[in-house]
């Protein structure tokens, strides 16, 4: 069971992962699947050893895992309940964004899809 100081932890590791437009990027881009860091690194225009850093931040965030596969290393977002929530984090983000409309057709929070734009 998560005490207050655990759930603080894990919101700071998470928070610290996605606090960095590159690691930002990159997660977004495992949501659909995972990578090698290679194809990682070409598909976002990075260089090879940026990507290796920040997916070692990732991995030390508790995140993204690494796969050995044959010589190469397939890096995947950790767990489906993660890719579910920066889904909705993302889906929060854009309904709470000025001059956006709400992103979900069965919206019920109050005060949301009243607003106009």
């Amino acid at each position: 069971m998560l005490t207050l100081d655990s759930a603080a932890d894990v919101m700071t590791r998470v928070g610290r992962a996605m606090s960095d437009r590159t690691r930002a990027r990159m997660l977004t881009r495992l949501l659909d699947g995972g990578m090698h860091p290679a194809d990682l690194a070409r598909e976002l225009d990075l260089t090879k050893q940026n990507v290796s850093n920040h997916l070692a931040c990732l991995r030390g965030c508790g995140l993204v895992v690494a796969e050995p596969r044959g010589r190469q290393t397939f890096y995947e977002v950790v767990d489906p309940h993660l890719g579910a929530a920066i889904r909705e984090l993302l889906r929060v983000t854009l309904a709470v964004a000025d001059n956006e409309p709400c992103c979900d057709a069965s919206c019920t929070v109050a005060g949301c899809c009243e607003r106009t734009a």
